[in-house]
């Protein structure tokens, strides 16, 4: 019988804190994939293989966590033993995660994405729970052959291309922006295949998110330019997370004139939950749509590589 993969990156479902009464002391990433899955009695005698690709807390996520996840699913997808593929996570950049794996995914077979907010320790440890959901759900949609990628947590199933973090702390913190949950026999969005080959770039473009608030004069845009053009560490990128449907106090955006003269990309996205930013006649930078500034970052990054000669 074909396996579900499970690949373990860190995060707080892989937390342990010394005191389980004070389980909001902990620290994340201490927990082997392997000792995640003998956790679960629902997963015992299944089908599994596992693979521990990293052991970051989720904060700290980065470009070479990143390469070693593609480079994991690139090896998954070339076995035809694997059906699916699982991969645990930190929730705290699990939605750029999604992003970028939904912008690379072929669909040739299931990835889901689970986490927790509780570490492994805690009473309350939403965890295990999680994990079977998503073993459950990766099978069911390898058997329906069903290709894509989508997040299970806490008992819902969410687009990669649509879940985010919405609350610091609840069991219950992810949605998707205004988009539902998933059905059970729902198709899940197709991915857009752009490829894993971007992953194999040494390193990102500079990509950087600037937030528009009252008083914003754009001193840290300039100071950024001042810096690139000091050292050498071009800027290649600026997502701004602006107000409502897109707007930016005067200040800031005479600083970002000055950016986008300059050679940066300037991508515009909001600070708003939910709505994103939609295009209009005469606007002077690109509207990022639904996703949060920090998705609208990775897909920034991702199209500048994909730009590179």
């Amino acid at each position: 019988m074909s396996r579900v993969l499970i690949l373990g990156t860190g995060g707080t479902i892989a937390g342990t804190a010394s005191d389980p009464a004070r389980s909001w002391a902990y620290r994340a990433a201490q927990l082997s994939v392997e000792q995640l899955v003998a956790a679960v009695p629902e997963l015992a005698g299944q089908p599994l293989s596992t693979r521990q690709v990293a052991q970051v807390d989720s904060k700290d996520m980065g470009w070479r966590t990143w390469q070693a996840l593609g480079l994991a699913i690139e090896d998954a997808l070339s076995d035809e033993g694997v059906a699916a593929i699982v991969v645990t996570h930190g929730t705290d950049t699990l939605e750029e995660t999604a992003c970028l794996l939904h912008a690379l995914h072929d669909g040739r077979k299931p990835i889901v994405l689970t986490a927790a907010m509780r570490p492994a320790t805690a009473p309350d440890a939403d965890g295990p729970a999680n994990l079977a959901q998503a073993v459950r759900v990766a099978r069911a949609a390898a058997r329906s052959r069903q290709g894509g990628v989508v997040a299970c947590l806490a008992g819902r199933t969410w687009s990669a291309r649509d879940v985010r973090k919405c609350h610091s702390h609840a069991i219950d913190a992810f949605d998707g922006g205004g988009a539902p949950a998933l059905g059970d026999d729902e198709p899940w969005p197709g991915p857009e295949s752009l490829g894993w080959g971007v992953l194999r770039a040494p390193a990102p473009p500079r990509v950087e998110v600037v937030t528009s608030h009252a008083d914003a004069d754009g001193w840290w845009v300039d100071a950024a330019l001042a810096h690139a053009q000091a050292t050498g560490d071009a800027l290649h990128g600026l997502v701004v997370a602006c107000t409502g449907h897109g707007t930016v106090h005067e200040g800031l955006e005479a600083a970002l004139r000055r950016a986008s003269a300059a050679g940066v990309v300037v991508w515009r996205s909001s600070r708003v939950a939910r709505g994103g930013v939609l295009p209009r006649d005469g606007d002077a930078w690109p509207a990022a749509g639904a996703w949060t500034p920090a998705q609208a970052r990775v897909r920034l990054l991702l199209a500048l590589l994909s730009a590179r000669p």
